[in-house]
Formats: structure tokens, sequence, C-alpha cells
């Protein structure tokens, strides 16, 4: 652990974190962790914990934190897309080249409905974005 702790904790959670404030500077030298907020990045609230009232320096952080969060999130969704591209490739690949007969009756209902279902959505919204860019340009 490095000599220098941050004055705040984010334990992460699924729609944003429990907001912690470190303090090391105690009579028993010890890490103490005081919960002073919940952050919901889903709604953008900010909750103070039980009677607390958070300071502007604490606001400030912790939109920070959650500008941060809902970016990596974000970033980590789109990464996730380009995995299930190179998945749906080595699926193809596994179907032509490894798959045995009782394998492909297994799983080719389920594939052929999520991939129609997948294409129906696809091909809606690239026929509405480009409604909108020739309405845009008319």
């Amino acid at each position: 652990m490095s000599a220098h702790l941050p004055e705040f904790y984010f334990r992460v959670r699924e729609n944003g974190a429990l907001v912690f404030r470190i303090d090391t500077e105690n009579r028993q030298r010890r890490i103490d962790m005081d919960q002073i907020a919940v952050a919901n990045i889903k709604n953008g609230e900010i909750k103070p914990h039980g009677k607390r009232e958070l300071s502007d320096e604490e606001h400030i952080v912790i939109e920070e934190w959650m500008a941060e969060r809902t970016a990596l999130l974000a970033k980590r969704d789109i990464d996730d897309i380009h995995r299930a591209v190179d998945y749906m490739n080595l699926t193809t690949q596994w179907v032509q080249s490894r798959a045995t007969d009782e394998q492909l009756e297994d799983v080719t209902d389920r594939l052929l409905l999520a991939m129609h279902d997948l294409r129906a959505l696809l091909v809606r919204k690239k026929a509405d974005r480009l409604m909108a860019e020739r309405e845009k340009n008319s």
C-alpha cells in the first residue's frame, strides 16, 4: 500500500458508489472510513449519508468521480460490443470447422433467433439514422 492514501474512497456498486472519507490522522494510526454519501450515476443523484451535509469540495469530488465513472462504463460498453463481433466471427469459424451435429442442434435455434433480433434492430436503427440525416440535409 502506498504511503499516501486518497482522501476519498468510492465503493463501486451496480448503479454508482458508496462514498467514504478516509481518515488516518487518529491516535491508533489506523485507517478509518467514514461514509459520507451515496452516488447514483444512473440518475445523477448524490445523497448525503445520514444527517450529514456535504461540503462544496465533497460535492465536486463526487461529481468528478461520477463523470469519470460514466465515461469508463461507456468505454467498456463499446469494448464489449467489439468483443461480441469478434466472438461472432469465432463462432462462425467454429460452426464451419469444428461443430458436431449434436452441438449445432443444441445452439442453432437460439443463435438464429438472437441474430434475427439483432439484425432487425440494427436495420431499423440504421434506417432511422439515414432518414434523420436526409431530413437534416433537406
